[in-house]
């Protein structure tokens, strides 16, 4: 049987017990449903050598050998990915649109007795859902953004928020990037659609009826671009802005960007493309720090000729309500705990 889903909590919420991607490793790569295992029917190079003959040769000749690959790899998984797995067990199975890779595959976990079923239309179907609900759809949420300078420990504060129970969207942790010039984490960051999976994954496990704190971010985190309909509403958010002493921000960034501060020759790469913006003599005082190994004066000057500068001006643009003023003197758990507290209470009012 093809199932058909016409809503993305609809295909989110599948019921199945595993969702196999049966695509090539380089398709899952760059996205692919939450969740899901890669069981490729065709590798990245058969898949490339199957095309090549469809196109050059003969679509026979391309599907005689696919046939071939397609079977051979589908037992390969059957005897040693999937045995162990019992007789009620239910897969939903999918490829690029839901064609002869998943159909193949699905067909083969029948004949055995398993509950299995493929996704029409295969990944496209996904993408296009993942796309209206993103990009077309209105956003049924209602977010309320965390704002400060930087250094306030906006991203610490969401975690601690989370795990008190207020609702919250995580878009730096998404997006595995610090949301600044210096924020790029190890591992890289994800593809624009493997994000944008994430993302929607997460929105529909939010309850829409209950605000969703979200940290305040431009329209790009690192090289990832929010869709419209979410910055749309994360500009025009309400704000809880988030206050602290320099001295302690400057501490607290010491310890979250020691990677960062910790590299040198990084630093230096980074810094020296903003003489353009914050003339020679201030980025030649950065680049003196960096050569100190001053990490703390290094942060503060940061934030006092650059950081704070920038985020004034884009405040002034600014038209989104302040519902909230919290300052939290110092940045660790116990000012943080504290703050979390005085934000839960600002949402209970909501």
């Amino acid at each position: 049987m093809v199932l058909k889903f016409s809503k993305l909590p609809e295909l989110y919420g599948h019921g199945f017990d595993t969702v196999i991607d049966v695509r090539s490793p380089a398709e899952f790569a760059e996205d692919h449903l939450p969740g899901a295992i890669n069981l490729p029917v065709l590798d990245n190079e058969e898949r490339a050598r199957v095309g090549t003959i469809y196109v050059q040769q003969s679509p026979f000749l391309a599907r005689k050998l696919g046939a071939a690959l397609v079977f051979r790899n589908a037992a390969n998984h059957i005897e040693r990915s999937l045995s162990h797995h019992e007789g009620g067990w239910k897969p939903l199975v999918y490829c690029w649109r839901g064609g002869q890779r998943s159909g193949s595959f699905t067909w083969m976990l029948q004949q055995i007795g398993w509950r299995a079923e493929v996704v029409e239309g295969g990944y496209r179907t996904y993408r296009r859902l993942v796309n209206r609900y993103l990009y077309d759809d209105p956003l049924p949420h209602r977010l309320i953004a965390l704002d400060g300078y930087t250094g306030t420990a906006k991203t610490e504060l969401l975690a601690k928020l989370g795990a008190c129970g207020v609702q919250v969207l995580d878009l730096e942790g998404l997006a595995n990037h610090r949301g600044s010039l210096l924020g790029e984490m190890p591992g890289g960051q994800p593809s624009q659609k493997a994000f944008e999976s994430a993302l929607a994954a997460r929105l529909c496990l939010l309850d829409p009826a209950r605000p969703v704190v979200v940290e305040a971010e431009s329209s790009k985190i690192g090289s990832l671009i929010l869709p419209p309909t979410i910055w749309s509403a994360l500009r025009n958010a309400p704000r809880i802005q988030v206050a602290a002493p320099i001295e302690a921000r400057s501490a607290y960034l010491v310890s979250a960007y020691d990677d960062v501060l910790s590299d040198s020759d990084r630093l230096r790469d980074r810094l020296s493309p903003l003489r353009f913006h914050r003339g020679h003599e201030t980025v030649d005082g950065w680049l003196s720090l960096i050569e100190a190994g001053d990490k703390k004066a290094l942060t503060r000057a940061l934030m006092e000729q650059h950081y704070d500068p920038a985020y004034a001006k884009s405040s002034r643009a600014r038209k989104a309500p302040v519902i909230a003023n919290v300052d939290v003197l110092r940045l660790d758990d116990a000012g943080l705990d504290s703050a979390a507290v005085q934000i839960r209470r600002v949402l209970d009012q909501l």
